[in-house]
């Protein structure tokens, strides 16, 4: 039947070539702790890496077994996603993982593209942003906005020591002085 209900995306691959696919994107995920990739890719990557890392806080040898079974170099891996990552995640229900949209990567194809990334982990994208809003508002002596408030809650209720570490990113992005633009001559003063 055309157009029923899709269980998951294809990515005009066949089963193999996107099971090897798939397993590639989550292993560059556990290893770098975020990718640059396709806004598709991205979110089929997600739904496996989340399975990943709850059977990685289970961490009993069924657990082991399979995620084994899914990372291409597990012998590297294996200790980071056991150790670091499933402490990090110990609290946290679900929702590790985070897909931020960006700008197309190839110019030609003009395809979504996205960043895969761990949240909470040293390469959080929201938290760096979040925390350059923050620096940007208090230079700015403006009041933060809602959204910028609702992000402050979500980038630091899960991380140990979320709010020291916040108001320390904080003060670096407001040292780096961003945004800023130095005073020049208009067009019309010469």
């Amino acid at each position: 039947m055309a157009g029923g209900h899709v269980k998951y995306r294809h990515l005009s691959r066949d089963s193999a070539h996107r099971q090897a696919l798939l397993r590639n994107l989550v292993t560059s995920l556990i290893k770098d702790e975020a990718i640059h990739t396709t806004w598709p890719k991205a979110k089929e990557a997600q739904r496996l890496a989340e399975k990943l890392i709850t059977k990685a806080k289970k961490n009993n040898e069924t657990s082991r077994r399979i995620a084994q079974g899914i990372l291409y170099n597990p012998h590297d891996l294996m200790p980071k996603l056991f150790g670091e990552i499933a402490e990090r995640y110990s609290d946290r229900a679900s929702g590790y993982t985070r897909v931020l949209r960006t700008e197309p990567k190839d110019t030609y194809s003009q395809a979504p593209s996205a960043i895969l990334e761990l949240c909470d982990g040293p390469k959080d994208m929201r938290f760096a942003m979040t925390a350059a809003t923050v620096a940007r508002d208090r230079r700015l002596g403006q009041p933060h906005s809602e959204l910028t408030l609702k992000n402050i809650k979500k980038v630091t209720q899960f991380r140990k020591g979320g709010m020291a570490e916040f108001e320390e990113w904080v003060k670096k992005t407001g040292e780096l002085n961003l945004g800023v633009v130095p005073s020049s001559k208009s067009y019309g003063d010469e």
